[in-house]
């Protein structure tokens, strides 16, 4: 959420990258299998057969269009963001922009009650748009942080996902809108142009369920530096590791830069539940994944102070540098 000064310009892959594509309904040894191998291989996976009802999903997308189509005056009720609330192009509080309009919010139900006042005409109902999509994919995120445990061979198959079960888990949810390109400037003939909808950056917490409409704009850095666009599935979750993840794998799973662009022609939304531990959690890497040829990594800290040095940075800023052991 908060990423670096501008970074030297890097390559541009127009072929969409394939990531795998996981059916959570499988068998559950070779399901936690895969998401282990996608992990450490990309960072990143779809998630087919989730769970999420198409109602639930259905639900959120209409208060989420409702309230971005609202004339500007209405939408800044509901903000500036600081950090929840809305917002637009301002992308947190160290000079970052896009071309992104965006409300975010805390995940407890409480404060997705009382901000829901400055956000819809009918609050009840959007209150339990929120809170019913968030409920549904949260026990998403725990069923796969479950299945990495696993498949990990962790000693607790509960231990990551309980730190988002938390009452005082600090976990957020966002939902992006990025305009088309060519609703500021025309694009030449026959070719869309793109703009920076969200720079370069990875995710802080635990893991990300992320949701789009079926319009592009996701990218990842793949080695060498090389942005590769990934394929929109309005019929999947794409899921990826954060910075908590990585380390709490000692490095085995990885944190990948991600991007998000505007569309030549139509507009995007998109829809992203951040998994994150309680501010004052303990995270440690268990002692099933430290051994003599894969020594620690990263030194015990708490979300408080990582939540802390994420907000002290730049988006594209490298976080996870300063808890190097």
């Amino acid at each position: 959420m908060v990423v670096a000064p501008p970074n030297p310009v890097r390559s541009e892959k127009p072929e969409p990258i394939e990531l795998p594509v996981i059916d959570l309904s499988a068998d559950r040894s070779e399901v936690s299998k895969l998401i282990v191998k996608a992990c450490e291989q990309y960072g990143f996976f779809k998630a087919v057969h989730h769970g999420v009802s198409d109602d639930v999903i259905a639900a959120m997308e209409e208060e989420g269009l409702g309230f971005f189509t609202k004339p500007v005056c209405e939408k800044q009720r509901a903000g500036p963001a600081g950090p929840f609330g809305y917002g637009i192009k301002s992308i947190g509080f160290n000079g970052d922009s896009g071309e992104v309009e965006y409300l975010l919010l805390h995940t407890n139900p409480s404060s997705i009650s009382q901000l829901s006042h400055t956000i819809s005409d009918d609050p009840k109902k959007f209150s339990s748009a929120v809170s019913g999509y968030i409920e549904a994919v949260k026990r998403l995120a725990c069923e796969i942080l479950d299945l990495m445990a696993e498949g990990l061979g962790v000693h607790d198959p509960s231990l990551l996902s309980n730190m988002i079960r938390d009452v005082d888990s600090d976990s957020m949810f966002r939902l992006n809108r990025y305009p088309p390109s060519s609703f500021h400037t025309p694009p030449p003939p026959h070719r869309a142009t793109t703009e920076i909808g969200f720079g370069e950056h990875t995710d802080p917490q635990m893991l990300t369920i992320l949701r789009s409409n079926d319009v592009g704009g996701l990218q990842i850095c793949v080695a060498g530096g090389t942005w590769v666009p990934v394929t929109p599935d309005p019929t999947a979750f794409c899921i990826n590791v954060g910075d908590v993840l990585q380390a709490m794998t000692n490095g085995r799973f990885m944190s990948v830069r991600h991007r998000a662009l505007t569309n030549g022609f139509k507009y995007r939304m998109s829809m992203a539940y951040f998994g994150a531990p309680p501010p004052h959690a303990w995270l440690s890497v268990p002692p099933e994944l430290v051994t003599p040829h894969r020594p620690l990594l990263y030194r015990p800290f708490n979300w408080a102070e990582y939540k802390k040095a994420s907000y002290s940075l730049r988006l594209g800023d490298s976080r996870l540098q300063l808890f190097l052991k």
